[in-house]
């Protein structure tokens, strides 16, 4: 728990409404291990909860409107819970209002309240801090308004929030990790049946660090989008619900009827959704090694064939693969930008990220950034 940063979210709550005692919820950022790209195709996923995340203050107030206050984006917004609409500048604040809006269309009764919202997860570092934001709203207006939500339900909440105020298609991984997450664990994903089988990380002499390429990623873009689309249209030309259930002789089959990047966009997948279950098998084998392998040829598929990489993210796995200490990396989140997640022997940790530092700043000339983090608990009620 980041201490300090809850004492200002408390102190501010206290100086804007003058009043005391509100409800503070923590919900975290995640990352993935592998699997990149599978959820909305209803794959698998292997992400985690970590100890970086969004914390809230909510009260209820007597007030004819409701508040929000953003510390990180310095901005504050009053609003009608009778006229809950995305607003046209794609603002942070749709992530809250699609939450809102979600919850009434389940005949949920909401009154005003306020909420003051600061976080400690990187910015475009894709660990997103966006489902993270949903799951706090949701978990803190369930809690404050005895809306009786299950886990299950506030995800499913937070997703159609995400598809109907902001406008990316997004899978439920992100929603599911922030809200389910275990300490120590990663969960092996089915994205399809949103069944879950968690497993302990025991990297022994390794750990895992994110680098941050600092290139920000704008994830409710087309690009996102767009490659949503292929796999569904792919899939829908194989004959099948999803990608999911298709293989590459399905897509050889019909490769005539597609341009190659969309076949490499669809064969990608699949290799990734395989690559999972690999992963699972490596860590019930205690074979770090081979996951790492694992990651590696993950990142090979998302650069060169699903097109999510950028210069930026290809030279650190680039500079991970031919060191010593790295036995695996791989970009993580939409791509386009944000971390690499790299699996670095504990005793050559700091002279490799020292050299990877100075590397990227002479190749790009803007730094890259260490984010060291915990496997966490996933959204819940801290006071």
């Amino acid at each position: 728990m980041n201490t300090e940063l809850i004492e200002v979210i408390k102190k501010n709550f206290s100086n804007s409404f003058n009043t005391n005692n509100p409800l503070l919820i923590f919900s975290p950022g995640r990352i993935n291990l592998i699997g990149e790209h599978t959820d909305y195709n209803e794959g698998f996923v292997f992400p985690a909860a970590i100890d970086k995340g969004i914390y809230i203050a909510i009260q209820k107030t007597e007030n004819s409107k409701s508040t929000m206050v953003a510390l990180d984006e310095n901005e504050v917004y009053e609003f009608d819970l009778n006229n809950i609409i995305p607003l046209s500048d794609h603002s942070w604040k749709n992530y809250v209002l699609g939450v809102i809006s979600e919850i009434q269309k389940k005949d949920k009764k909401l009154s005003n309240f306020n909420v003051v919202i600061a976080g400690d997860i990187p910015k475009g570092a894709g660990l997103s801090s966006s489902a993270a934001l949903e799951n706090a709203i949701a978990c803190g207006l369930n809690e404050l308004f005895d809306l009786n939500l299950t886990k299950q339900e506030m995800i499913l909440i937070s997703q159609q929030a995400e598809h109907n105020f902001v406008g990316v298609r997004c899978g439920i991984m992100d929603q599911f990790a922030s809200m389910f997450g275990e300490e120590n664990s990663a969960l092996h994903l089915d994205c399809r049946s949103l069944k879950a089988n968690s497993y302990t990380i025991n990297l022994d002499t390794y750990e895992l660090v994110l680098i941050n390429s600092n290139v920000k990623h704008t994830l409710a873009d087309s690009a996102y989008n767009d490659r949503r689309a292929v796999c569904e249209k792919v899939a829908s030309l194989v004959g099948v619900k999803a990608l999911r259930d298709a293989t590459q002789s399905d897509i050889d089959a019909i490769a005539s009827q597609l341009t190659d990047a969309d076949y490499q966009k669809a064969i990608y997948v699949i290799e990734e959704n395989e690559r999972t279950l690999k992963a699972a098998s490596s860590l019930l084998n205690n074979d770090i090694k081979a996951l790492g392998k694992l990651l590696f040829e993950s990142h090979k598929g998302l650069s060169e064939k699903y097109k999510v990489s950028c210069s930026e993210l290809d030279f650190l796995v680039n500079e991970a693969q031919v060191s010593k200490a790295v036995i695996g990396a791989r970009m993580m989140g939409g791509g386009f930008g944000g971390c690499t997640i790299n699996i670095i022997e504990s005793s050559k940790k700091e002279a490799f990220l020292e050299a990877i530092q100075q590397k990227y700043t002479n190749t790009f000339n803007k730094i890259c950034s260490v984010h060291e983090v915990n496997l966490s608990k996933g959204t819940r009620v801290i006071l």
